[in-house]
């Protein structure tokens, strides 16, 4: 170690570079010279087209001469300029080592272990060697005492959980490459999301996930996803605990119901339309089986900070069968669990070696269509989590991939092939080529014709200055390339001191069931108000018809009456006439008349 004060990082890197660029051009000027002085030894930009040239000028009779021997893109000076870089005083991981034609085992490619919480990008297209990719560097961190959580897309990572089986072909490429191969196999621990598939399951609250995260599943679009938001706020001013979909679906039919249309208008910035739409696009993506990603038991993030009991960093493999369906899903759930670390993580700072290394596959489904804030909310976690001492790598195809706010995070790359068949490809190669230091190779040749299992690497070194880009030969994994059989993945889940944890989920009393409650009780107050209603409605109605009974029974009994007094008072009138007239003088004159003219007659008779 060098005892002068420690100098700018950067001023050392640009130093560097210029004494490079300086034993570069002297090593071209002597290479022009040996080429004018012997003719017939070519001089190949590739390691491909040197070894061709060089078939060919060699005569077939004599001993090609000894300037003819295979060269690289690099001089040797360049060499050892890459040697230098990647020549680390503390732990390290080893990647593999040089390719300057043919590998060189005496230039080991390496990253510093201290420097994988600065976080990472593997990238290539698909059959390149990006799962290997991870899978060495997972056994790595693993065996030097580092938990690992990594997805498993397509089941070829579990692998790692079973020894490797050498043949004659891998034992000569590692032997190429200086790596001392033995089969091993890392502690693994199974997850899975909502217990689909083979793990333990992996559950969160919806009050967790929260709602950014939720919007960004749902599909929502800005204005949704402020709405969203208001939701959740309501539900967490009133003690409503949201654990599972059913309860955030309960708040929306509550707030769009005649019982809460009231709050939602004090809510402010939500309209019953938008409650509308987010509840039905709520039912599609629970109709979906999301529904079983949510709830509890809740996964306890330092689960996956976990040593096994000889010391390695256990390998927490999350298994993802469905993630072509639900991309969505799968990548916002990897990005809350480092949401989680990231809130319950402590401060550490710089440390010898992380607390956990966290492989993002398939990083590309995570900023599909993420709205401006969820990219925001990445890239500080990003940023920030290395403090906690978590680093983050992500796996993709091509780092265009990924928002250049994250890949400004990222403190090593290791770039498989890309391919350039599309003018769209070709775009995107030339501007991976752009951010890469400056090389001795013609990364654009080199990037579309690396072989499996080889990558163009650059990495943090323990100044945090960029390394040489180095062509390399990717170390082969100790553990099986194959996957591990399900039988075996199944006894070790069944074995796990986890699984009676989180293995069955529960239902607490949550918003579902209070507002359901106060729903059905509202429901029965207004029944048993109607139910008064119809009684009162009814009683009245009797009573009605009473007094129109009553005053028809009235009306007869009048109507008889004044028919009895019609009669009464005609008996009178007709008496009275008789009365009159015999009371009268005249009358009483007729009737002596009368009596008189009777009796006379009786008189004359006799």
């Amino acid at each position: 170690m060098s005892n002068e004060p420690a100098v700018d990082p950067v001023e050392a890197a640009r130093k560097a570079l210029e004494e490079a660029q300086a034993a570069l051009a002297a090593a071209e000027a002597e290479a022009q010279a040996a080429a004018e002085a012997a003719a017939a030894t070519p001089t190949a930009n590739t390691a491909a087209d040197a070894s061709a040239e060089v078939a060919e000028a060699a005569p077939a009779a004599e001993p090609a001469p000894e300037a003819a021997a295979p060269t690289g893109p690099l001089t040797e000076a360049q060499v050892e300029t890459i040697r230098a870089g990647y020549a680390f005083d503390e732990p390290a991981l080893e990647m593999g080592a040089l390719v300057n034609t043919d590998a060189r085992p005496d230039v080991p490619i390496r990253i510093p272990i201290s420097k994988t919480n600065r976080h990472g990008l593997v990238a290539g297209a698909t059959g390149t060697g990006k799962t290997k990719t991870l899978q060495v560097l997972l056994e790595q961190l693993s065996a030097n005492g580092v938990p690992v959580f990594a997805a498993d897309i397509k089941g070829d990572l579990s692998g790692v959980a079973s020894p490797g089986v050498g043949s004659e072909k891998l034992l000569a490429r590692t032997q190429g490459i200086g790596q001392g191969w033995t089969p091993q196999a890392a502690p693994v621990e199974y997850f899975s999301l909502g217990g689909r598939g083979h793990g333990v399951p992996i559950r969160a609250t919806v009050s967790s996930f929260g709602p950014l995260m939720m919007s960004k599943v749902l599909g929502l679009n800005a204005t949704q996803e402020s709405s969203l938001g208001l939701v959740f706020h309501f539900a967490d001013s009133n003690g409503l605990p949201l654990v599972n979909l059913d309860d955030l679906r309960s708040v929306l039919l509550y707030l769009t119901s005649d019982l809460g249309k009231a709050e939602l208008a004090n809510i402010g910035g939500v309209s019953r339309q938008t409650a509308g739409v987010i509840l039905r696009e709520l039912t599609n993506f629970a109709s979906a089986g999301a529904d079983v990603f949510f709830g509890e038991p809740e996964i306890d993030v330092h689960e996956f900070l976990r040593l096994a009991p000889d010391g390695r960093g256990i390998v927490s493999l999350l298994e993802v069968p469905e993630v072509a369906s639900q991309p969505e899903v799968f990548s916002t759930f990897l990005m809350w669990l480092l949401a989680e670390l990231f809130n319950s993580l402590p401060e550490v700072g710089d440390i010898d070696k992380p607390k956990l290394v966290f492989f993002f596959d398939e990083a590309h489904l995570l900023f599909n269509g993420a709205s401006k804030e969820f990219i925001g909310q990445i890239v500080q976690t990003v940023r920030l989590i290395r403090s906690k001492g978590v680093g983050i790598f992500f796996v993709t195809q091509t780092p265009k991939d990924v928002p250049n706010d994250v890949l400004a995070q990222l403190g090593s790359r290791v770039q498989h092939q890309l391919r350039a068949h599309t003018p769209d490809d070709a775009t995107a190669l030339r501007a991976t080529v752009r951010t890469y230091p400056n090389s001795g190779y013609d990364l654009e040749q080199v990037l579309t014709g690396l072989a499996t299992g080889e990558a163009i690497v650059t990495v943090m070194n323990e100044k945090g200055a960029p390394s040489p880009v180095a062509w390399t030969r990717m170390r082969a994994p100790q553990g099986s390339m194959d996957p591990t059989p399900d039988a075996q993945i199944d006894a070790s889940v069944k074995a796990s001191p986890l699984l009676p944890k989180y293995g069955t989920p529960v239902d607490p009393e949550s918003a579902h069931e209070i507002l359901t409650a106060k729903m059905n009780a509202a429901a029965e107050a207004a029944q048993r108000e109607e139910e008064a209603a119809a009684a009162e409605k009814e009683r009245l109605a009797a009573e009605k018809e009473q007094a129109r009974l009553d005053k028809q029974r009235e009306a007869e009994a009048a109507k008889a009456e004044r028919a009895a007094t019609r009669s009464r008072t005609k008996s009178r009138q007709d008496k009275s006439i008789v009365d009159e007239v015999l009371g009268s003088r005249t009358g009483q004159t007729i009737v002596r008349e009368v009596v008189r003219g009777v009796f006379g007659s009786l008189f004359k008779r006799r």
